[in-house]
């Protein structure tokens, strides 16, 4: 079992400010959460600097990924090492993700920039639903759990943190063994469970 953030930016996102290298080490020396997904604005750069910063703690994950803005809205793909076209249809974006074994998350299907109703077009095995995410309303996190029970997605959480102060504020519990494939083979095959950190 491992716990994992499963979007977080740095200050690669234009609209970010957390530092790669505080990741790294608030992660390492966090009690519970030992791995996270690097989910910046259209760039995997973020990914590369807290993976180089993580490399000197054996016990941390770092997840490659990037949230991509579809003319659907935006969606994360995890566990790649490119990026999709920005502004590419939700379609492409599947077929992205599927033809390079990644999983595709929908973050904060309600809110803002959010796919809504559009995330069942997602094939079951390929991704998940982010059903608890702490910069959402309670009524839009209840719709995201919903979207999850009725097209069979496993839920997932993640802090969707921007700036140090909402770091960790919610993560997955993964059944999964502390590295990458193992555990983006476990969302694709639903041993996760969304959890919101006490305050």
């Amino acid at each position: 079992m491992i716990c994992v953030d499963l979007h977080l930016h740095t200050r690669f996102s234009f609209d970010a400010s957390i530092n790669p290298r505080y990741v790294a080490d608030s992660l390492n020396a966090h009690p519970v959460i030992k791995g996270v997904a690097i989910t910046d604005h259209n760039t995997l750069e973020g990914y590369s600097h807290v993976r180089r910063f993580a490399s000197a703690y054996p016990d941390v994950v770092i997840i490659p990924g990037v949230e991509v803005g579809t003319t659907m809205g935006d969606v994360l793909v995890l566990g790649v090492l490119e990026k999709p076209a920005y502004w590419a249809s939700l379609e492409s974006a599947i077929d992205f993700a599927k033809a390079r074994d990644g999983v595709l998350i929908v973050p904060h299907p309600y809110r803002g920039g959010g796919i809504r109703d559009a995330a069942r077009k997602i094939p079951n095995g390929l991704g998940a639903i982010e059903v608890l995410n702490p910069d959402s309303s309670e009524e839009e996190n209840r719709l995201s759990e919903l979207l999850s029970k009725t097209t069979n997605l496993p839920g997932v959480g993640g802090s969707d943190a921007h700036h140090v102060s909402q770091m960790w504020k919610a993560y997955t519990e993964i059944d999964a063994d502390p590295n990458v494939e193992s555990i983006l083979k476990a969302i694709k095959n639903g041993k996760v469970k969304a959890v919101l950190a006490k305050a």
